[in-house]
């Protein structure tokens, strides 16, 4: 048998392969590109045509997603740049002093609490700016803070935060440092505390540690790590809390109390 008889649709096995070979190649399309894709419940997929269309690559835009879903509580919705509370005037100091005179039965005459508040003192203006905020738009709920924070005006939390900024910050003289708080726990996507919140530095709207309550910043990571407290909008403290053991919060929280002095 030559080659021309064998590759002849005269030949009946040569038929039979050509053919099943087409409906082997029909069979794969519908399953790879109808079948399957239908499956999909996405909106890029409803139809024999979108799910054609999407399972070969080809963009659609008929049927448009939401690029993210909103979610079920407030978002912080202060505005930070890394210089917008720079330089603040000597004026909106003394009326940050004023206006700070109220605050002080929690925080402090000079920012440094005697209580289980936060010490106020040498924080970087932007994180108190965003927290005063926050606490003004009901992001973050507190039954003492939010009402104290409902009635100020976007100038009343600059004043007090460069207020604020302006006063001394405690110096942390406790010993050496717990691993989580100097390394974090790379394998757990947990970095080093200092990355935002210490040292030379600060990242914008992230507060000093140094010198805070221990009960007080304990009772913060355990609300991130429950979600309770989510005012943190791309989750970075969410995510990391969450991934902390209790040991560990325990540990950061009373090395970063240490013996603050003003």
């Amino acid at each position: 048998m030559n080659d021309d008889t064998l590759f002849s649709l005269r030949n009946p096995w040569f038929r039979a392969g050509v053919g099943a070979s087409i409906v082997a190649f029909i069979v794969s399309v519908l399953i790879g590109f109808v079948w399957l894709p239908s499956v999909k419940t996405d909106p890029y997929f409803t139809g024999i045509w979108n799910a054609i269309c999407s399972a070969a690559g080809v963009p659609r835009q008929w049927h448009p997603v939401e690029s993210a879903i909103p979610p079920g509580y407030k978002v912080s919705t202060a505005q930070l740049t890394p210089h917008m509370l720079d330089n603040p005037t000597q004026l909106s100091i003394g009326r940050g002093a004023t206006l700070g005179l109220r605050c002080s039965m929690c925080h402090g005459p000079q920012g440094i609490s005697e209580a289980n508040s936060p010490n106020l003192a040498g924080q970087p203006a932007s994180s108190l700016y965003k927290q005063l905020h926050d606490f003004r738009s009901g992001v973050r709920v507190s039954a003492v803070m939010s009402p104290m924070a409902r009635n100020l005006s976007d100038q009343d939390i600059r004043d007090l935060a460069a207020w604020y900024a302006s006063l001394p910050r405690p110096v942390h003289v406790n010993g050496a440092s717990p691993p989580i708080v100097a390394h974090g726990s790379p394998l757990r996507n947990i970095p080093a505390c200092a990355s935002c919140h210490g040292g030379i530095e600060f990242m914008v709207g992230a507060p000093s540690l140094d010198g805070l309550p221990a009960a007080y910043t304990k009772a913060q990571m355990l609300a991130f790590a429950d979600g309770s407290r989510h005012n943190d909008n791309s989750e970075q403290m969410r995510n990391i809390a969450r991934n902390m053991t209790l040991a560990e919060i325990d540990a950061a929280a009373a090395w970063f109390a240490g013996q603050p002095r003003p």
